[in-house]
């Protein structure tokens, strides 16, 4: 499942960072999907501070203790905002473009992949923020996920992670789901990204409802806690070994 690293011919959120970082302003991050129509990401969103982050963000970072792992930092705003705190992060991402910004901008940041076997530097508490269920991939990978937290979180630490139930793209308006259970699971999304002429391949990006999670991390020795929940089926768990 190793991604790492990403070209710079294949790397559209990398060149939106690094130009956002260079001249202060982007053009459209936009986002393909087979299931959605096109879509974009605001890219001054991935540069926000503390107080433009939603709730769930800040309570996970306020949670964050010891040493840190960012996973998939993107620009590096959380591991900023960790910083700010007096907190010790070392951010991770597949970019190399983004990994450079991060460390002009004063981030212990790294070119390194999530899944890597060959990564195995342990931390008390592992970020997997900005929908962090998504690296996953599929519900099929969910073991791999698990071992790689095995390896990666120190005894007694967590992993902090947020999510959304995506049912609600299915409701009815008599409030039923028309969901077809004998598919794949509706979380499952496939995703392209393209940044001016910069086009990414397809990734597979997961939504887990927190049933599912929960059922599938007990299976996988951890168990989870509901930390809190946002305003639209969002929310953020703690992920924790038995």
């Amino acid at each position: 499942m190793s991604k790492l690293p990403l070209s710079a011919a294949k790397d559209p959120m990398g060149a939106a960072i690094y130009e956002y970082h260079t001249k202060g302003k982007a053009a459209k991050l936009r986002v393909f999907s087979s299931q959605f129509d096109e879509d974009e990401i605001p890219v001054a969103d991935l540069f926000r501070g503390f107080d433009e982050m939603p709730y769930l963000e800040k309570v996970a970072l306020e949670m964050a203790q010891g040493s840190i792992l960012d996973v998939g930092a993107g620009a590096g705003c959380h591991s900023i905002a960790l910083g700010q705190m007096g907190k010790r992060a070392t951010a991770i991402d597949i970019s190399p473009l983004s990994v450079q910004v991060m460390r002009e901008r004063g981030v212990n940041a790294r070119t390194a992949d999530f899944f890597d076997p060959t990564f195995v530097e342990q931390y008390d508490t592992v970020l997997l923020l900005m929908n962090g269920s998504g690296i996953i991939g599929r519900v099929e990978n969910i073991g791999k996920f698990f071992d790689r937290l095995k390896v990666l979180v120190r005894p007694g630490g967590c992993a902090l992670m947020d999510s959304s139930d995506l049912r609600y793209l299915y409701e009815d308006e008599d409030g039923s789901f028309a969901i077809d259970l004998a598919g794949d699971y509706y979380g499952e999304l496939d995703y392209q990204m393209q940044y001016r002429n910069i086009k990414g391949g397809v990734f597979d990006w997961l939504y887990i409802d927190f049933q599912t999670l929960s059922y599938y991390a007990e299976q996988n020795g951890f168990r989870v806690e509901l930390v809190v929940e946002g305003e639209h089926y969002d929310y953020l768990a703690a992920l924790r070994m038995l």
